[in-house]
């Protein structure tokens, strides 16, 4: 019998699997998505056991705002079940049908799929911090100015159409097994929630050198000027080190979290789509088509010149955005 297997049976005994089949009758679960389903009320326990050690601290916990980041987190997990094997699936079926090698799953390739999704997931993630058009769905996740257990959930409906899945397609087109990438990306989801808070200090050395870390993690979320845009890494630390993107957690320096242009709603909807929204009013200023298309590709902070002169760009400072 198969994770997936077994999975279905525990939904099924449960009386879950046939509310699954009437939401959306045309899917069928997959192993990432059950693992997504299972650790679910594990995340909870945590974060209720994390809000009991700090709710009476402000500073790191606010309960509307917990509540609230587990709706968006709701929200994410959704849209990511109801479509994510009609978008994505059908191009990583492409890309495996086409694959360069035919790998069996062993020890050998397992460690591999994991090296290869967390080497991508690195990348994705630089560039939701790097390219417009994805930060406008990553931002949801860094617009809390609290770190805690529940700002792990904060996650945007709208990922699962922004296609920051691409990024790993070229392991399907190598010749991992897309389910092998599915359930090593939803453990490396898992993981990550176990950095977002303020209650673990540093780890012992090797696991600093090695991993990504509360303390690491800290920093990715800081908008300090020296703590922005750095410490891209999922599971492991090593690719920020590797590509100088890592920073160290300063106690003389504690991280002040959030984004430099807060949003100033608690509108769900509001959250999901601010960005967007800032970015097709960018896009939508007069210019030529290739000008107004940069948008989508620069940085968050790039700007095109009021005199609309692509020749001499401006560029807001990280301070700006």
């Amino acid at each position: 019998m198969t994770l997936i297997d077994m999975m279905q049976n525990v939904l099924e005994s449960s009386g879950l699997l046939p509310l699954w089949h009437l939401i959306a009758p045309w899917l069928a679960l997959d192993e990432r998505q059950l693992i997504f389903v299972f650790a679910t009320p594990v995340f909870i326990a945590v974060a209720f056991w994390e809000y009991l050690r700090i709710r009476h601290d402000p500073r790191l916990m606010d309960t509307r705002e917990a509540i609230r980041n587990f709706a968006l987190g709701a929200g994410y997990q959704v849209t990511e079940l109801l479509f994510a094997g009609i978008i994505a699936f059908p191009l990583y079926a492409f890309c495996y049908h086409h694959r360069l090698f035919d790998l069996e799953l062993n020890a050998f390739t397992a460690f591999g799929t994991f090296l290869g999704v967390d080497f991508c997931f690195y990348w994705m993630h630089r560039a939701s911090h790097r390219m417009r058009w994805f930060w406008a769905a990553h931002v949801v996740h860094h617009s809390s100015e609290r770190m805690n257990f529940s700002t792990a959930m904060r996650q945007n409906a709208t990922n699962i159409f922004n296609g920051m899945w691409i990024f790993y397609l070229p392991l399907a087109l190598i010749g991992f097994n897309p389910v092998w990438i599915g359930v090593a990306y939803a453990f490396s989801l898992v993981y990550q929630f176990f950095i977002h808070t303020t209650l673990v200090g540093r780890l012992p050395g090797w696991l600093e050198q090695v991993f990504n870390t509360p303390s690491h993690h800290r920093v990715h979320h800081g908008r300090n000027p020296g703590y922005i845009d750095r410490n891209y890494g999922g599971t492991l630390i090593l690719w920020d080190r590797l590509f100088g993107t890592f920073v160290d957690e300063d106690a003389q320096d504690p991280p002040r979290y959030g984004i430099t242009r807060p949003v100033r709603s608690n509108n769900l909807i509001v959250l999901w789509t601010h960005e967007y929204v800032d970015l097709f009013r960018d896009m939508a200023r007069p210019g030529g088509l290739w000008s107004r298309l940069k948008h989508l590709w620069k940085p968050p902070e790039w700007e095109r010149p009021a005199s609309m002169d692509e020749n001499s760009p401006h560029e807001r400072t990280h301070s700006e955005y």
